[in-house]
């Protein structure tokens, strides 16, 4: 085993703190990474403030995670020391279910773990996550990271960037797709600017007039305010897809009404209930709702092989890791454009007895 720096949440609603965590000894198929940067999600968040009631303190949040190889098991083939790579919400799964077979590793049978307050499949211990020096993890799990993304600003396409790609992917969205994103937020950002490469004619939906050049400086071709009948009116029918990023219960009726036919909603920011659905907006049309929690190790390689390509990099704000708690209170008040790294080299200043 060995031991490093990491910043933890001791119980909720407390502030973040160093403190030093034991990282497992190299099994056979593992990689070690330094941990160079780390997005910042609202999940961790939550986790931290226990909001979902199943956190296990003491909790290391941090899911969107780069770096480069420190040292691999001795059956490790696929990466040498020094490899830039990347780590995403999930470390492990089952790899026997037809989920795992079919490359959705992410919606394995028997319960994929996660990167930070999961279980270990094989010592039981719980998964500690990005917000440290170091991490291992298993081999087929680590991604490898194009020498044409800047390190810096990877992380958040691990989580934010898959999130809205796999709904864009699984839909079919290509040149000339009538895309809709449904609030500006970091999903609702990475949605635009992925759309955008793949050719889609993009409209932002937004309950603020103020989001109008924001919108438009990311790529998006229209703004479509929410808030006004008479426009909302004049755009029935019009998407082929509409992502819905808004992360709390809301009514999705006045969406599904702007879908054309054979057109799809994705959810993929509310994970709670929603508001009551007309069903008459689905059978006319015969639009449908789905929903999408990430994509699988594949498909989120293949995402960060197309913003290589493309240079689609999400919106990030660097902070040092001192500066955590601050981020978290700024998130909380939305007060962010559109997501935060943290730069681990601010490690290096903290001293822990």
């Amino acid at each position: 085993m060995t031991n490093c720096l990491a910043y933890c949440a001791h119980e909720a609603h407390a502030d973040l703190t160093p403190l030093r965590i034991e990282r497992r000894a190299l099994r056979d198929d593992d990689v070690a990474i330094q941990i160079a940067y780390c997005g910042v999600c609202h999940s961790d968040l939550h986790f931290a403030h226990n909001d979902w009631g199943s956190t296990v303190f003491p909790c290391v949040p941090g899911h969107e995670i780069v770096g480069h190889v420190t040292s691999v098991g001795s059956a490790v083939s696929r990466y040498r020391v020094g490899d830039q790579v990347a780590v995403g919400c999930l470390v492990d799964s089952c790899q026997q279910c037809a989920a795992c077979e079919q490359g959705e590793e992410s919606y394995c049978e028997k319960g994929m773990t996660p990167t930070y307050n999961g279980r270990d499949r094989q010592s039981g211990a719980v998964t500690q996550g990005g917000y440290a020096q170091h991490i291992v993890v298993r081999e087929k799990f680590v991604l490898r990271v194009p020498e044409a993304l800047d390190l810096r600003y990877t992380g958040p396409l691990l989580c934010a960037g898959i999130t809205v790609w796999e709904p864009l992917r699984t839909h079919g969205i290509k040149q000339g797709s009538r895309v809709a994103v449904v609030g500006l937020g970091g999903l609702g950002h990475m949605g635009v600017k992925l759309a955008v490469a793949l050719g889609a004619e993009v409209t932002v939906i937004t309950t603020s007039p103020g989001k109008a050049d924001d919108a438009r400086a990311l790529g998006a071709h229209h703004v479509l305010l929410s808030t006004e009948p008479a426009a909302m009116k004049g755009a029935a029918s019009s998407f082929d897809l509409i992502l819905d990023t808004i992360p709390r219960k809301h009514n999705v009726n006045p969406y599904l009404m702007l879908l054309a036919r054979n057109g799809k909603l994705a959810l993929v920011g509310a994970l709670e209930p929603l508001e009551p659905i007309h069903g008459a907006l689905l059978a006319f049309n015969n639009r449908s709702i789905s929903g999408s929690l990430m994509g699988g190790l594949a498909q989120t390689q293949e995402l960060l092989e197309f913003c290589a390509e493309h240079q689609v990099l999400p919106n990030c704000e660097m902070i040092r890791m001192q500066d955590i708690n601050s981020a978290f209170e700024r998130m909380e008040k939305n007060d962010v454009k559109y997501r935060f790294v943290i730069d681990m080299a601010s490690l290096s200043d903290v001293q822990v007895d």
